[in-house]
């Protein structure tokens, strides 16, 4: 069985797409498993480390607001589809797998058109722009949220979730082995603040506006990623303004389940791959959807869990004032982080990548 998996440009559609790899790979050993990516995005290399092979495409996304500059997309795009139809001539895939994002585009088309049957991903709970246009010859869509039948035909739609990170959800560790890792006080409750491996301007803007009140509240620890585009210029004011003792900042959290397993609370921005994280881990939390995205999707996932009773909700402009002062008022407050825990639970689907995996071989044998 040969498949063809394609889609990224970030973490959030890198890492289920290797976790569907993976669980293809532990039903089907002999199965040979093709990524296509976008050239000089970071599946370029997280792939190859997850022992897959990939081929990349001179692809980027369109430019929605210099619409000038999208004569060069166009261009990319021609050269895209001839690559990509290069690539699955000589592969001869029985299924091919998009997980979204513009890289999925040219290969899925190309696969759709030579009658190769094609399963689309749809992490978000507002359909992507290429996942919109895939859909109408897709065989089979597996989703994430409810009502996705305004986007995609009813009939091709199953609800599997999202995959996560294996490592995440088999963490070996307990809380206190955790707390005790990462240089914490087992006896305070835990803010965990993450904003993406780059990180997020307005998370880490909410925590140096609120440095004394940080300091002032001795009884509760935050580990705070500052994320790598903003680490140098954090460090520069954190040295004039002075790091309060009960505040851990690192650029990049290396180990996400320790840091999941140790907090009582986390700040996130709502990208799909983290809401996700989240409801497995059945772990409370303040969604701070990020502005900058298609569609303003990320406040349509926020808002899924918001109106369960899942998450808590901060607006991108007003989290500057409110975040902080909220994240302390609701670590210390044990009910409703019970409460958060057990309705964000009941959103999991621990099974999401096999559920897909499943598809995916079903798709190729028939």
């Amino acid at each position: 069985m040969k498949v063809i998996i394609s889609g990224g440009g970030t973490g959030g559609h890198i890492f289920p797409a290797i976790s569907i790899a993976n669980e293809i790979k532990a039903k089907q050993p002999d199965a040979e498993i093709l990524f296509v990516g976008a050239e000089d995005r970071m599946e370029m290399q997280r792939v190859p480390a997850a022992g897959y092979k990939i081929i990349g495409l001179p692809i980027c996304g369109f430019d929605r607001k210099n619409l000038l500059k999208n004569v060069k997309v166009l261009f990319k795009i021609y050269q895209a589809r001839r690559k990509a139809a290069k690539i699955i001539k000589e592969f001869r895939p029985n299924v091919a797998v998009g997980v979204g994002g513009y890289a999925s585009g040219p290969t899925l088309q190309v696969c759709q058109q030579k009658g190769i049957p094609t399963l689309l991903q749809e992490q978000n709970s507002y359909a992507g722009v290429t996942n919109k246009l895939l859909a109408k010859g897709a065989t089979s869509i597996c989703v994430a949220y409810d009502g996705m039948d305004r986007f995609f035909p009813a009939e091709r739609i199953i609800f599997t979730g999202n995959p996560i990170r294996q490592s995440l959800a088999e963490c070996p560790h307990d809380r206190e082995e955790c707390i005790e890792s990462l240089g914490l006080d087992e006896t305070k409750r835990t803010i965990l603040i993450i904003g993406g491996s780059l990180g997020a301007r307005t998370l880490n803007e909410s925590v140096l506006a609120h440095l004394d009140v940080i300091r002032k509240n001795s009884d509760v620890q935050f580990i705070w990623q500052t994320g790598s585009y903003y680490s140098k210029s954090i460090q520069e004011r954190l040295a004039e303004a002075g790091l309060p003792g009960n505040l851990k900042v690192t650029e990049f959290v290396k180990d996400m389940a320790r840091a999941y397993k140790a907090a009582d609370l986390v700040i996130s921005r709502a990208g799909a791959s983290s809401i996700s994280e989240l409801c497995l881990l059945g772990k409370p939390s303040i969604l701070v959807p990020s502005p900058n995205v298609a569609e303003d999707h990320q406040t349509k996932n926020a808002l899924a869990l918001v109106n369960k009773d899942a998450a808590l909700y901060v607006k991108d402009a007003e989290a500057r004032d409110v975040l902080i002062d909220l994240a302390i008022k609701t670590v210390a407050d044990s009910q409703r982080l019970d409460q958060l825990s057990a309705n964000v639970l009941k959103l999991a689907k621990p099974n999401a990548a096999s559920d897909i995996a499943d598809e995916v071989i079903r798709i190729a044998k028939k």
